[in-house]
């Protein structure tokens, strides 16, 4: 057992997270050794390859406005650990984090006796989620995926509402070669009668999701069919404005401080899960209180302005799909600007498919860097890699520096690439204005 927040981290850490044989039967194993937590609160599961988080922030804030205690499950974590387990987006408290620990410590040592083998860092966390929301903490909880759906340690709940968000080509090596075999693994999270929201899908993916909601007998509610996004327009302060309608509601003018139409998409599609949620459950909600949620939702890391002279935003974009995304966003709100690019990922990611897409957009520059983490891609692995318009330096600090000098105060610097590289630059800016 623990005495202190920091020997529970270490513990954590120190789980291997891969390796580990895929499947819930050493979550159902702990799960039943408490009386089965994962039953005792309300839930809305988000998988998706891109937008879960954002589409679990406008939920949240979404919720929040109407009144209820709202706790979310996230990964990565942006600035601290305790991110990961907040109610009304608020970060547990280290003293929590060390009873929850406590409480999963037995269960894991228990577990390493079994057959089954000890649980991953992921399986420990989502546990010490599942007993903490099992107490009553919140009216209802978002619960994001890890990584797919079929077999990840969340697809334990059963929840009011299942959202789909984005299916596209990334974690191939766990779930498919193909957007198919993808969209397969994410529609593992559809249970039995529970209905599913699902945001802009390509149709061979969206198939497979239709079948599988059928094979559920689950109501599928699909982006552009069932509920539509109009009247879009980029405001000239940063974000969107568009009116969102489906068969029961109509909203208008909606306006998001988040930047890019795939921003609009993943409002649309909490909107509507919030719609299918209040009819499951009878909650009652404002449609004032909704534009007003949706106003102040803010989600780190994802097209955020830090810093206005020179402009300077950071992106999380981690795939190709999400780097596509990026580009035509860049390419839609600064076209007439000098863009450079600093971009640093994992080592398994396809990172020459992000660069090409990136190398797309006019008048940009594009420089690759590393950072402190154990599977960053090196300035060596990135030297191997074709770059037409751009260079390899070293470390983000002196890529920072030499883009911000060259921007001349009025190009546009965009820092993108892996989360975790998000976050540390992120704290570098946050330390720098204390």
């Amino acid at each position: 057992m623990f005495t202190t927040y920091e020997e529970a981290l270490n513990w954590i850490h120190a789980t291997r997270t891969f390796g580990k044989k895929p499947g819930l039967k050493r979550m159902e194993w702990m799960l039943s050794q408490v009386n089965h937590p994962e039953r005792k609160f309300k839930s809305i599961h988000i998988a998706g390859t891109n937008g879960k988080g954002s589409t679990l922030a406008f939920l949240r804030n979404m919720l929040e406005a109407n009144g209820q205690i709202v706790g979310t499950y996230t990964s990565p974590y942006i600035e601290t650990f305790n991110e990961r387990i907040s109610v009304n987006g608020e970060p547990l408290p280290d003293n929590e984090i060390l009873r929850l620990a406590n409480s999963v410590y037995p269960l894991a040592k228990g577990l390493e006796k079994t057959a089954l083998g000890g649980p991953s860092e992921f399986e420990i966390i989502t546990m010490m989620m599942l007993i903490y929301f099992g107490e009553g903490r919140a009216d209802v909880v978002l619960v994001e995926v890890g990584i797919g759906g079929l077999v990840d340690s969340t697809n334990i709940i059963t929840p009011i509402v299942s959202v789909i968000t984005t299916i596209g080509m990334d974690h191939m090596q766990l779930l498919g070669d193909t957007l198919p075999e993808i969209a397969l693994n994410k529609a593992g999270i559809i249970k039995v009668g529970v209905p599913v929201v699902t945001g802009k899908i390509k149709d061979e993916a969206l198939k497979v999701i239709e079948r599988k909601a059928e094979e559920q007998n689950s109501l599928l509610l699909k982006y552009d069919q069932d509920f539509f996004v109009t009247k879009w327009q980029t405001l000239p302060t940063w974000g969107e404005q568009f009116v969102f309608e489906d068969d029961f509601i109509r909203l208008s003018p909606i306006q998001i401080g988040m930047l890019g139409y795939h921003q609009v998409e993943n409002a649309a599609v909490a909107i509507e899960a919030l719609r299918v949620y209040s009819h499951e459950t009878g909650l009652a909600v404002n449609h004032e209180k909704i534009l007003s949620g949706l106003k102040q939702t803010f989600w780190p890391g994802r097209m955020e302005k830090i810093n206005d002279q020179p402009l300077l935003v950071l992106d999380g974009a981690h795939n190709e799909h999400a780097m596509d995304t990026l580009a035509k966003t860049i390419k839609k709100n600064f076209a007439q600007q000098d863009i450079y690019i600093i971009m640093a990922v994992m080592q398994d990611k396809n990172s020459q498919e992000m660069i090409d897409i990136l190398e797309t957009i006019p008048n940009s520059y594009l420089i690759l860097t590393s950072f402190d983490y154990p599977r960053a891609a090196t300035p060596e692995e990135l030297k191997k890699l074709t770059v037409r318009n751009g260079i390899v330096i070293d470390h983000w600090q002196e890529a920072l520096v030499a883009s911000i000098n060259e921007s001349d105060g009025n190009g546009v610097v965009i820092v993108t690439g892996s989360l975790y590289f998000i976050s540390e630059v992120r704290e570098f800016f946050k330390a720098a204005n204390r």
